[in-house]
């Protein structure tokens, strides 16, 4: 058994779905894994998400309990043993500290970087608005939604599903080797979304392959309740 890395609390997680072409995702994809689909399509989702009660190897590090997380990922699987595994590949996650950078990148080789980020939450009988936001050259980003404020289970063969029930992460190492990790967290609860609003510089924080974004609507956006997880050491596939 792996040993526990990470442990926390996920809330709140707004996930914007977009259709993309799975080359352009090429260049990120980790030794031996391959895309995963969704009725035949590629997606890659902006997330925005609530750490709270986070602990690292047990220990709660000052300052860098709970914070906002912001990333760009895309699905993948792992053939291991005539089995599928299913997983996130992590384009970049934005924090707003610089010790959580440094960890992730040195344990994980994940792609981290710290900016100046905010949260909002309202929430009454009806509905809950959440919203995050991050600072990159001198510009606001965001990522907010309107939701009812009625929590229901996922449902068996839907989109909300696929996007939320990926249980391992894939970072690229090198073009031969892949570090791989186990995220554990019960299956979530999920609100529907009534409206949003998105405010991204796709191209200047995550590359010219992804411009089209700006201009793109997501195929879907959903808000997961979001639960308990905990995240495991890393193994190395080569």
């Amino acid at each position: 058994m792996r040993r526990q890395f990470l442990t926390a609390e996920w809330k709140n997680l707004i996930m914007a779905n977009y259709i993309i072409d799975p080359a352009l995702l090429q260049p990120y994809l980790p030794y031996k894994t391959e895309p995963d689909t969704f009725e035949g399509n590629t997606y890659v989702s902006l997330v925005g998400f609530m750490f709270a009660n986070t602990r690292v190897m047990g220990i709660k590090i000052p300052f860098h309990v709970n914070f906002e997380e912001v990333n760009l990922r895309f699905y993948v699987r792992y053939l291991e043993h005539g089995s599928w595994k299913r997983g996130v590949v992590f384009i970049k996650e934005i924090v707003p500290r610089a010790a959580i950078c440094i960890i992730a990148n040195i344990f994980y080789k994940e792609k981290y970087c710290s900016m100046p980020m905010k949260n909002s939450l309202l929430n009454d009988a009806h509905e809950m608005k959440v919203g995050y936001q991050w600072k990159y050259k001198g510009h606001w980003n965001k990522l907010e939604a309107v939701a009812e404020n009625i929590a229901q289970p996922l449902k068996a063969g839907s989109q909300e599903e696929f996007i939320s029930e990926h249980y391992w992460g894939y970072s690229k190492y090198n073009e031969h080797a892949t570090n791989e990790y186990e995220v554990k967290h019960p299956s979530w609860k999920v609100y529907p979304v009534k409206s949003y609003s998105i405010v991204c510089d796709f191209e200047n924080l995550y590359g010219r392959e992804f411009s089209f974004l700006q201009t793109t609507e997501p195929a879907s956006v959903f808000m997961a309740q979001g639960s308990q997880i905990s995240v495991s050491g890393k193994r190395p596939i080569r």
